[in-house]
């Protein structure tokens, strides 16, 4: 067969192609950057899927509007404006995931040789979604703090890019947050070069200890002529259940409209049983509690792998401890004429019992191929001791 010309340029995610290999008895895994199940909220969900059901079941089993299920629409507009981004239902679409929302922003945005302004590193997904629409991606280089704000005005200038994709809170796979000097920075830079600035912020919730700054869409408000090119991502699935398929979009009217246009062509509506489920659940007043019990587990959890990183790797690894999210990244330093490459490490590593992910498919372009990320979030004490203690045995 002949396939599209728009396949050549992309290839099958290395994170889905690492799962083949996890089936090897006792291996531990740090290599998925799955939500914990064991935290998941069973209970308020299955009474929120009953209310769904009792309530209004014609609504929640027939189709629905491609815009979303309104009663959700309005709750998701309600959490946004308790986080400080008032928000109504009208300016806002239910996707099916967050990752919907970046497919239709490819869709209504980029055209093949467009230049789209990424950070190095990135969400993998993204890099393959926006590169499946003939994008020419460019990497704006981050630290602990996120993207380089002084870097990313000169590639704007430089290269005029269609948009502008960046996680400031939390990212994957760097943990990065971005400070909130930077964060009205970036509006700043949003109006000046009228460049569409995409936030996408699955793990904004996840914080440990303080919360993160306000999100670009909470400060964009104080940065005239910045909320007409910033989009919004945000998703449930970190924070509620990845299963129940429910993200959103928020975006200017122009664009939002498009985006209903394209999602009327791919699914029609995501699923009404789950919005009305999602939408019963965020009714409940559960949230908040659910969400105690994930961040404190998470932070112990992250604590308790840096220490064993610092103890057990020493000055082979260097990484910056993350304020909340689901990741460490770390890098190999080489230091006494240990590795220095991901790949190498990472078999070595499934030899020994233990899995992350190379930090290479994450860059757009150069990647540093000493970099690679830890997942904490689905493994116990119990196996994150073990399964450093397997990591250092695979320096050796």
């Amino acid at each position: 067969m002949q396939y599209a010309d728009r396949l050549n340029n992309v290839e099958t995610s290395a994170i889905r192609e690492l799962f083949k290999l996890l089936g090897k008895p006792g291996i531990i895994s740090f290599a998925g950057g799955f939500p914990d199940a064991a935290l998941f909220d069973v209970e308020g969900i299955s009474l929120a899927s009953q209310a769904a059901l009792q309530s209004d079941p014609g609504a929640a089993l027939q189709y629905g509007a491609t815009e979303g299920y309104q009663p959700l629409r309005e709750g998701i507009a309600s959490l946004m404006t308790s986080k400080g981004a008032p928000l109504k239902a009208e300016e806002l679409i239910v996707t099916t995931g967050s990752q919907q929302a970046l497919d239709l922003i490819g869709k209504t945005m980029i055209s093949p040789g467009d230049n789209v302004i990424v950070e190095a590193p990135t969400f993998l997904a993204t890099i393959q979604c926006f590169r499946l629409y003939g994008a020419n991606l460019i990497s704006a280089p981050i630290d602990a703090n996120g993207v380089k704000v002084d870097e990313l005005e000169r590639l704007i200038v430089e290269h005029k890019p269609k948009l502008v994709y960046l996680i400031p809170t939390f990212g994957n796979p760097s943990g990065g947050m971005l400070t909130l000097e930077r964060r009205k920075r970036v509006l700043e830079l949003a109006a000046k070069h009228q460049t569409l600035i995409v936030e996408d912020d699955p793990y904004g919730d996840l914080y440990f200890n303080a919360a993160p700054p306000p999100s670009l869409l909470s400060l964009s408000s104080e940065v005239p002529g910045s909320r007409e090119w910033l989009a919004h991502c945000g998703s449930l699935s970190k924070v509620l259940s990845p299963g129940l398929r429910v993200g959103w979009m928020v975006a200017p009217p122009a664009l939002l409209g498009k985006a209903v246009m394209c999602k009327q062509f791919s699914d029609a509506h995501t699923s009404t049983f789950a919005q009305a489920t999602a939408a019963q659940y965020l009714a409940s007043g559960r949230m908040k509690a659910a969400l105690d019990r994930v961040r404190s587990t998470y932070a112990k959890r992250a604590t308790l792998m840096c220490s064993e990183l610092t103890a057990k790797l020493g000055d082979a690894v260097a990484f910056a401890a993350p304020h909340g999210g689901m990741f460490v990244w770390c890098r190999l330093t080489g230091a006494n004429g240990r590795i220095t490459n991901s790949d190498d490490f990472a078999k070595r590593a499934i030899e020994k019992g233990v899995a992350f992910v190379p930090g290479a498919p994450f860059y757009a372009t150069n990647p540093d191929r000493a970099t690679f990320r830890l997942s904490f979030a689905t493994s116990n004490e119990e196996k994150i001791v073990e399964g450093v203690g397997r990591l250092a045995a695979a320096l050796q």
